[in-house]
C-alpha cells in the first residue's frame, strides 16, 4: 500500500504542470510538482488534485528539494458526497485552506493525519447535524498542534485567555481573552465531538462569533497565520 496524502491546494506551473500541496501521513506538509496526462487516457489529471481528496502518494523524500516528485499517484478513493453537495463544498474549501495555514512541521504527523481523514470521511457520510463540523474540527485540531485549551481550569465566572490558553478568575492585562458568559459557551463547544456536536445549537451569529474566537486563538498560537478567503462562504452558509 502506498502512503497516504491529502490535496490541501494546487498551482498552476505552465500550462502542463501544477505545484501541489499536499498534507501526508509519511512526511507531513510536502509540495509536488506534478506533470499532468495529455492523453484523456492517462492517469495524472487536474481532477485528481482537487482539494481534500485523499490519494496513495508514492515518493522517495528529497530533503534538500523544495518541490517533491512523485514515483506514482492515484486517487485513494473517492469521497460520496463531499464534492456534490453544495453545502459541503464550501466546508472542503475552508477546511483545505485552514489546514495549509494551520499545519507546518508537527512531530506526531501520523496521529494528525489520521484525525485529520477521520474527520473528513464523517463529514463526508453525514447527511444532516454538520453545521458545527468546522468549529469543532479547528478546536479538536489543536490537541495535535500542542495548544488545546486547559479544561482543568474552567470554573463558572472565568473569562478565557486566548493568549495562555488557560481559563481565569481574573481578568488578563491584555485585550486576547473572551468575557465568562462567551468563555462558558466556549468550553461547551470544545467538549463536543462529531457525533454530539448537533446538540450544541447556535445561532448563524453565535456560530460565526465562535469561528472568529477560534481563528483568533490560532493566529495567537501561529505565526502570520492569515485571514482565510473562504470563511465568507462559509459564514453565509452555516
Amino acid at each position: 500500500m502506498k502512503p497516504p496524502a491529502l490535496v490541501l491546494s494546487t498551482v498552476n506551473y505552465g500550462d502542463r504542470q501544477l505545484i501541489v500541496d499536499l498534507l501526508t501521513r509519511q512526511a507531513g506538509r510536502q509540495s509536488f510538482i506534478v506533470r499532468l496526462s495529455q492523453s484523456p487516457h492517462g492517469r495524472v489529471h487536474r481532477r485528481l488534485f482537487q482539494p481534500l481528496t485523499l490519494l496513495d502518494a508514492d515518493f522517495t523524500l528529497r530533503p534538500n528539494r523544495t518541490l517533491q516528485r512523485f514515483s506514482e499517484v492515484r486517487m485513494s478513493r473517492p469521497w460520496t458526497s463531499l464534492t456534490a453537495n453544495p453545502y459541503k463544498m464550501p466546508l472542503v474549501f475552508f477546511v483545505a485552506e485552514f489546514l495549509r495555514h494551520a499545519t507546518r512541521d508537527e512531530q506526531d504527523v501520523a496521529t494528525l493525519f489520521d484525525y485529520v481523514v477521520d474527520s473528513v470521511e464523517w463529514l463526508d457520510m453525514a447527511s444532516e447535524g454538520y453545521a458545527n463540523f468546522h468549529l469543532v474540527f479547528m478546536i479538536r485540531l489543536s490537541m495535535f498542534l500542542g495548544f488545546f485549551p486547559n479544561l482543568e481550569s474552567y470554573e463558572p465566572g472565568a473569562c478565557f485567555d486566548l493568549r495562555s490558553g488557560c481559563f481565569s478568575t481574573t481578568v488578563p492585562p491584555h485585550p486576547d481573552y473572551i468575557q465568562a458568559d462567551e468563555a462558558e459557551a466556549m468550553v461547551g463547544l470544545m467538549r463536543l465531538s462529531f457525533t454530539t456536536m448537533r446538540l450544541f445549537r447556535m445561532s448563524r451569529e453565535q456560530r460565526n462569533r465562535c469561528v472568529d474566537v477560534i481563528l483568533d486563538f490560532y493566529r495567537l498560537h501561529i505565526p502570520a497565520f492569515p485571514e482565510l478567503k473562504t470563511l465568507g462562504v462559509v459564514r453565509e452558509l452555516f
